[in-house]
């Protein structure tokens, strides 16, 4: 009796540091922060460093309460040195109210409907022959390709964005970070 609660003790701790390694897998460091995958994008994008940029401008967007929705999105995710790349002034001038509609345009091209994983990406890829096309909210859309084992996305004004960090998931989608600001006609 004494060696079976032993054994049921010991299985069970088990299963309980299981559980902890589980979820430590799916939790990524992204911008010095734990992006947790029961957090929503907001929750988790406005701890990232990397991403100060990006959560100002849905702020100034009004997309806010969008992104905390049910979802889920992809968010392909620009980090500050990808806004840094920029023309110098562009993202202030973006973020005047008067440029909210302009601004909203640019955000909401990097955002797709549904969750998207690396993998669903990559099958996509390879279902399309070695690229790729999907729509975004903002109405644009987006190419996908491989580039060795780099995931890589050209926007409609030919420029090219290469995923530095796939699969962050969150409770209503998933972010990948990109190291280029996606632009849209």
């Amino acid at each position: 009796m004494k060696t079976s609660k032993i054994l049921s003790a010991g299985i069970m701790l088990v299963i309980m540091m299981l559980g902890n390694f589980s979820y430590a897998q799916k939790t990524k460091m992204v911008g010095g922060a734990a992006m947790y995958p029961n957090k929503n994008i907001i929750e988790n994008a406005a701890n990232s460093k990397d991403h100060t940029t990006l959560v100002a401008a849905v702020k100034a967007a009004g997309l806010v309460e969008t992104l905390q929705g049910k979802g889920p999105f992809t968010v392909f995710a620009p980090t500050n040195a990808a806004f840094d790349k920029l023309p110098k002034g562009t993202v202030e001038t973006l973020l005047k109210p008067e440029n909210k509609a302009m601004l909203q345009g640019v955000l909401t091209y990097h955002v797709v409907s549904g969750k998207w994983s690396a993998a669903d990406v990559a099958a996509a890829i390879k279902k399309g022959g070695g690229k790729a096309e999907v729509a975004t909210v903002q109405g644009g859309k987006l190419w996908f390709m491989m580039n060795g084992k780099d995931l890589w996305i050209m926007d409609e004004k030919g420029g090219k964005a290469k995923v530095t960090i796939a699969d962050v998931n969150q409770s209503n989608g998933v972010i990948h970070v990109i190291d280029t600001v996606l632009m849209h006609k």
